[in-house]
C-alpha cells in the first residue's frame, strides 16, 4: 500500500466531525484514490481514527464491524437505519464543503495522490 494514500485517506477520515458519517467512495473522490483503496487503508490501518464514520455507499457495515461502531454511533447520535445493517446515512451525511476544506487544511503538507492510467 502506498503510504501517501494511507495518509491521505486517515487525515480524511479524521476530518469527519462526530455524529457525522460518510462513505468509501466519497473519500476515494475527496482524496484522488478509488473506494477499494479508501477500504483497504481502513482494514489495515484504520484502527486509530474513528472508522465507525466510514461506511459503505447504502451506510452499511459489515456485522462485525457494525457490533463495534453502535457504541460510538449511540455516543455521537448517529442513529440506525430500519434495516438494523447501518446507519441513516441521509440524515448524518458529513457535509462536503467544510469536510473538504478540513482536509485540505489537514493535508497542506501532503503531496496530493497522483492517479496511475490503465
Amino acid at each position: 500500500m502506498d503510504d501517501l494514500v494511507v495518509e491521505h485517506v486517515l487525515r480524511a477520515v479524521e476530518c469527519v466531525p462526530p455524529g457525522r458519517v460518510t462513505t468509501y467512495g466519497a473519500i476515494a473522490a475527496l482524496v484522488g484514490g478509488t473506494a477499494r483503496q479508501v477500504g483497504s487503508v481502513m482494514r489495515f490501518y484504520g484502527n486509530d481514527v474513528p472508522w465507525w464514520r466510514v461506511v459503505n455507499a447504502a451506510g452499511e457495515l459489515p456485522p462485525e464491524l457494525l457490533t463495534r461502531a453502535c457504541p460510538h454511533w449511540a455516543q455521537e447520535g448517529i442513529s440506525l437505519a430500519d434495516s438494523g445493517r447501518g446507519c441513516r446515512l441521509g440524515r448524518h451525511r458529513v457535509e462536503e464543503g467544510p469536510w473538504a476544506a478540513a482536509y485540505d487544511r489537514a493535508t497542506v503538507d501532503l503531496p496530493p495522490i497522483r492517479r496511475r492510467h490503465a
